[in-house]
């Protein structure tokens, strides 16, 4: 057990250590601040409708060496076949900005967030005439605050956070995004000849608190055990508009950027969040000496031609924690270490709003040799073993690194694999070839057609339940119809061929094909 803590406090806290990003991206930062009269109020949003079915996403390839299938089964019928599911969220993004135009204030609230539809019958199931509201059913997500100063952009409060193509660090705004990262934040941005220059300090983690003489406000207890991110990027860059404006001139806009991040943190309280079942006293027996320092570098680029556009961005992050221990006076010794890179590129030739359309992506995430992927590990996760789907990484003190590189869970390729079966991008390389063709005319709006391919192999073959690399085929066609008046449907279907990196070798059983079917109604504001 004491292994297991200690893999995923370090997984948890190197492979997502030193995201850098800004309010849903720097172009959004300060980019609509500009004089006006009186006080001004902007909404935006959508609300968003899914419904999907899902075939034998288990593979029928049998339990993995942890004893649980790749993916949840029939509660009554663990050799049916079928599972369904539908869900809706309503986003609203608020910004209102003071007379004059040079600050604003900007929040986003998040109702009914992938809600499961019919998940809260009142009553016994059979008889409900309504659906209870949840306890939750609005969520604050983010607030804060923009204001231009006569040397740039002083930006406050919790932010969302995105950079470049949303490798590391996505906002979730896409509309089939489904989490976002979002930052406690104090940022500035100023112009340098044609750049941007930022610098950004991040309330990571703060705690534990307690109650000062009013009852009201709170204390930290300890500022050894807070962890801080600073970040300083530079940005080239353009807005859609601009990009758009130049191509149709026969222009091309070449835009590029990088950050250096660092996070750290000196000392820790493991007792104020582990799920321990009696509530433990914080005191000095049980600080940990952690000795946490972790530094990324991530560079974007983007290519705009009339009818080719080419993107990409690459990662680099190293990471060591001194003490990896989560339980006061068992020490370890040695320290536990990472090396963790990526890159990801899209590309697509042909005009963007009508026509044919053709385009290559692929992807590189590192991997580690440890079984299982490393996806998602809890506190309490099990040491890794061989043939399961998932693993912690690392297992001291035979094991004292974690080097597989996880790409953001909303950072979609695929549809099946990777997105429902691992749950990101990891330990793995890809090729996404895809084609289009869209009718610029169709109705009061256009229609879509696309397919996409994507190869997957994984970098370590011991990480996979199979134990070889290839993991297969998925091919994923697309019906989307956008109105002009911000209404949209989409139609989507994918198949999964599966390698023998997803068969089940203990039991001698072949990975089977999976399918999803889905249908997304969109209505934007």
């Amino acid at each position: 057990m004491r292994r297991a803590l200690v893999s995923a406090i370090v997984q948890c806290s190197i492979a997502l250590c030193c995201i850098a990003a800004w309010a849903d991206g720097w172009e959004d930062l300060g980019a609509d601040l500009h004089n006006r009269v009186e006080t001004w109020v902007r909404l935006r949003g959508n609300l968003r409708w899914r419904g999907e079915g899902l075939h034998n996403l288990d593979l029928d390839r049998g339990p993995d060496a942890s004893g649980r299938a790749i993916f949840p089964v029939p509660a009554s019928d663990p050799r049916a076949q079928w599972l369904s599911h539908a869900d809706m969220r309503l986003r609203s993004d608020v910004a209102i900005f003071a007379p004059g135009g040079n600050v604003v204030v900007k929040a986003r609230l998040d109702a009914l967030d992938n809600l499961s539809l019919g998940s809260a019958p009142r009553g016994a199931p059979l008889a409900t005439t309504t659906q209870a509201p949840p306890a939750t059913s609005i969520t604050l997500k983010r607030a804060w605050a923009e204001a231009m100063t006569p040397l740039g952009v002083l930006a406050a409060g919790r932010m969302g956070s995105h950079w470049g193509m949303g490798l590391l660090a996505h906002g979730g705004d896409c509309l089939t995004c489904d989490s976002g990262d979002a930052a406690d934040r104090v940022a500035f941005v100023m112009p340098v000849l044609g750049h941007v220059i930022g610098i950004a300090y991040d309330f990571s983690a703060t705690g534990p608190m307690t109650k000062r003489a009013d009852g009201t406000r709170a204390l930290d207890l300890d500022p050894a055990d807070d962890v801080r991110t600073v970040t300083v990027a530079l940005l080239n860059y353009k807005t859609k508009l601009a990009r758009d404006r130049r191509a149709r001139a026969g222009k091309v806009s070449l835009e590029y950027g990088a950050f250096v991040s660092h996070r750290r943190q000196s000392k820790d309280l493991p007792a104020s969040y582990l799920p321990i079942a009696t509530p433990m006293r914080l005191d000095p027996a049980q600080v940990v000496l952690r000795d946490f320092r972790a530094t990324a570098l991530d560079a974007w680029l983007r290519l705009t031609l009339p009818r080719f556009r080419l993107e990409a961005e690459g990662v680099y992050m190293t990471g060591e924690v001194g003490q990896a221990t989560l339980l006061p006076g068992a020490l370890l010794r040695g320290s536990v270490r990472s090396q963790q890179s990526g890159a990801a590129m899209q590309s697509e030739w042909g005009a963007p709003d009508e026509g044919p359309g053709l385009g290559l992506d692929g992807g590189y995430a590192s991997g580690d040799p440890a079984p299982g992927f490393g996806a998602n590990q809890p506190l309490l996760g099990r040491a890794p073993r061989r043939g399961a789907l998932d693993g912690a990484q690392s297992n001291p003190p035979a094991d004292m690194r974690i080097d597989n590189l996880r790409f953001h869970p909303d950072f979609h390729i695929d549809r099946i694999l990777w997105r429902e079966i691992v749950g990101t991008v990891t330990d793995a390389v890809y090729l996404r070839p895809h084609v289009r063709w869209r009718f610029p005319q169709f109705g009061a709006g256009t229609l879509t057609v696309s397919v996409a391919a994507i190869a997957s192999w994984a970098i370590e073959p011991a990480s996979t339940p199979g134990s070889a690399c290839a993991l297969g085929v998925e091919i994923d066609p697309t019906l989307t119809y956008v109105s002009k008046d911000g209404f949209i449907v989409a139609l989507e279907h994918a198949v999964l061929l599966p390698g023998a990196g997803l068969d089940n070798p203990q039991l001698g059983l072949q990975a089977r094909a999976a399918q999803l079917i889905r249908a997304r109604l969109h209505w934007v504001f």
